[in-house]
């Protein structure tokens, strides 16, 4: 069956590996991109830096970089430099990386501009398979999102439905790096490292380093990630 014609999309684009293989998947759909990325006061700017580069290499509609500071709260490794980011999984248990409501409220913001340019569809880069067990980047968290969405708004309620695209929330990290390299992704663009340097050199030892490591190796791909 033929996917559905999508004119235009907010894509929401950290500058990591994973979402910028969705900005690619909605590219070769023709869809006309406006990327989202944020500064929510996350402890090195890396890759806001590395969403700026993916942005002008994929040539979006528009980019908007929206600053909400969720370090004002604390809670997470990733906003408050006084906790240590883990170098190991936490074995079932959320670890403290986990950024407290973060892909409700960007999901509520990317809402909030597709409603304002009268767009139905958002994409995001969440992934159940290879990750480190947030709440939020679970299918179910995505198709309640979905019904919220489509209640709280008014384009909702007079029937413009609104559609959260997760291309990538089954696949392992491995498939997720093959439909990017066939797509042309330059993951040298990405930084997906917890603790990367100014540079976007990452640490090689955090958790999003071992997923992106392994990924690489079992995809046959050769990494691009530049290390500190």
């Amino acid at each position: 069956m033929c996917e559905e014609t999508i004119e235009q999309a907010v894509v929401l684009l950290s500058g990591g590996l994973d979402s910028a293989t969705v900005l690619a998947i909605a590219r070769e759909r023709g869809i006309a991109c406006h990327a989202l990325s944020f500064d929510y006061g996350q402890r090195h700017a890396a890759e806001l830096a590395a969403a700026r580069r993916i942005a002008a290499a994929s040539e979006v509609t528009s980019h908007h970089i929206v600053s909400v500071a969720l370090d004002q709260f604390g809670g997470s490794a990733l906003t408050d430099s006084r906790l240590q980011i883990p170098n190991q999984a936490a074995g079932g248990v959320i670890p403290v990386t986990y950024v407290p409501a973060r892909n409700t409220v960007f999901l509520s913001l990317a809402l909030a501009q597709a409603e304002a340019l009268g767009i139905r569809d958002i994409f995001i880069g969440v992934n159940a398979v290879d990750y480190s067990g947030y709440p939020d980047c679970r299918p179910e968290f995505i198709a309640a999102f979905e019904r919220l969405a489509n209640v709280a708004t008014k384009a909702g309620v007079e029937g413009r439905q609104f559609r959260i695209h997760a291309p990538l929330i089954q696949m392992a990290k491995a498939d997720i790096i093959r439909r990017g390299a066939e797509l042309g992704v330059d993951y040298a663009l990405t930084v997906s490292c917890y603790q990367a340097d100014e540079s976007g050199a990452a640490c090689k030892v955090c958790e999003a380093c071992r997923l992106r490591a392994r990924g690489f190796q079992d995809a046959g791909v050769a990494d691009p990630t530049r290390y500190a």
